[in-house]
């Protein structure tokens, strides 16, 4: 029984991930370059110091932020339209319509509760910005009421799309459970 919820986990953790690994150290670190620019997405976190980037906006952090919390809330809430509205129509690091077809298959098979902790916005540009998170999951199967709880780190990569910010790949990293 708990293969299957290592499986429900690990496949609701890839819908909008496309870097999943699991890291028994406090040094955490991931990164990707995308071929069509020389941009280069990575964050580093050294045990629990996270460093806010400093160039960002007031509006725009206020702005990131608030597409962060309406990107959990809405997947919280189960509301795939709410939800595809804070996902990228292009996004670089997960196919579009495979993270919708995920997200409705858990939506009617799981009870699943996001709750993020210690949100910090890593990296800012006028285009992309990173949000780093501390993410603890519930998750129940509905036939079964089988539970299971989890925790990571998770980056979210945002970018600008028609003046607002949108998911465009998603980080995650499990935390070792005998931590």
């Amino acid at each position: 029984m708990k293969k299957w919820l290592m499986l429900a986990l690990a496949l609701f953790m890839l819908s909008a991930c496309n870097n999943t690994e699991d890291s028994k150290t406090e040094d955490l670190t991931a990164s990707t370059e995308e071929t069509e620019s020389e941009n280069e997405i990575g964050f580093e976190v050294l045990g629990d110091e996270i460093e806010e980037a400093t160039n960002i906006p007031k509006e725009e952090q206020e702005a990131i932020l608030a597409a962060f919390d309406e990107y959990i809330a809405a997947f919280n809430a189960k509301d795939i339209d709410r939800y595809v509205q804070t996902l990228s129509k292009n996004p670089k690091g997960f196919e579009y319509q495979e993270d919708v077809d995920a997200a409705k298959q858990a939506f009617a098979e799981y009870d699943i509760e996001r709750t993020a902790k210690d949100t910090t916005i890593v990296k800012y540009s006028e285009e992309e910005a990173q949000v780093y998170a501390n993410l603890d999951i519930q998750m129940t199967e509905i036939e079964t009421n089988a539970a299971l709880a989890s925790s990571g780190r998770q980056v979210t990569v945002f970018v600008k799309e028609d003046d607002a910010w949108k998911v465009t790949s998603v980080y995650y990293i499990g935390n070792d459970s005998a931590q």
